[in-house]
């Protein structure tokens, strides 16, 4: 049968977007365990040679408690918990699709419900900020087995190699690692090594961080499930958390984070991290799905 489907990205991270609030994704089930064919349609439809091409397909689904309900599945078929990229493009979907037309609309993800506020001109979504929430630094909660009621530039061995390591969890487990150079850096080696470290049991998105100075940072990402990708939202509220903890950039500041895809802008404060930035449409059609 065919689906109809939106391609959307944020600062590069694409996803393939599908409104099932009218008629079900095949084989979508409420339940907490993800059935089996939405996996292999997740990876299938990701693939950018033989399928539409992504870092995941994002189902936009109806919500009891929020405007809607987001889940994401990554490139591998995993199903991701939080995306600050994708919610964002949801949010323009949302505005520009009547679904939500006002300034301000709830998401709802397995991370919680999230606000949305919406920059819009002449009826379009330009860019979005979300309340991205609480940023959680205890490892239990990240998780992360690592002892201490946080993880703040702590010296591990990965892989025979030596990191210090910043943990942060912005719905999702990050880890962050502050380097002079983060161009040059081997990531499609490092960044499995990570992922498949031990103390993190959920495996972990790992940002590589240059501190450009106190009110910028570049950063580059492996995220868990997708691999290197060009943005990762909540990977640049992690970094700017980090650089905060460790001294490195002002609380309670916009602070640009530079990825290969583009900006994002970043305020960390006592209660929640705000992160801002454009979310564009780049085609819609429709496709075979068993």
């Amino acid at each position: 049968m065919k689906y109809n489907f939106i391609k959307m990205q944020g600062c590069g991270n694409d996803y393939i977007y599908f409104d099932c609030r009218g008629r079900a994704f095949p084989s979508l089930e409420d339940a907490a365990t993800v059935a089996a064919a939405i996996v292999a349609e997740a990876a299938r439809l990701s693939d950018r040679h033989f399928g539409i091409g992504g870092d995941g397909i994002v189902l936009i689904l109806p919500s009891q408690t929020a405007d809607a309900r987001m889940r994401m599945f990554n490139a591998d078929g995993s199903e991701g918990r939080m995306c600050g990229n994708a919610i964002r493009c949801v949010g323009k979907y949302l505005y520009e699709n009547g679904a939500a037309k006002k300034n301000s609309v709830t998401v709802e993800t397995l991370s919680g419900v999230k606000r949305l506020d919406i920059l819009a001109e002449k009826g379009r979504a330009v860019s979005v900020r979300v309340d991205m929430g609480r940023a959680e630094l205890d490892p239990a909660k990240i998780p992360a087995l690592l002892e201490g009621p946080s993880v703040i530039s702590r010296p591990v061995l990965v892989d025979g190699e030596r990191y210090s390591v910043t943990c942060v969890s912005m719905g999702n487990p990050h880890a962050v690692i502050f380097a002079e150079d983060v161009t040059g850096l081997p990531l499609a080696e490092i960044g499995p090594r990570f992922q498949q470290y031990p103390a993190f049991p959920e495996g972990v998105n790992t940002e590589f961080v240059r501190v450009i100075n106190s009110r910028a940072l570049q950063m580059r990402v492996w995220e868990r499930g997708s691999g290197e990708t060009l943005a990762c939202g909540t990977g640049a509220c992690a970094s700017v958390v980090a650089a905060v903890l460790n001294g490195y950039c002002p609380m309670e500041k916009d602070i640009v984070v530079h990825l290969l895809g583009g900006q994002l802008t970043i305020r960390y404060t006592e209660e929640t991290v705000f992160m801002t930035g454009g979310c564009e449409t780049v085609f819609e059609g429709a496709i075979d799905i068993e």
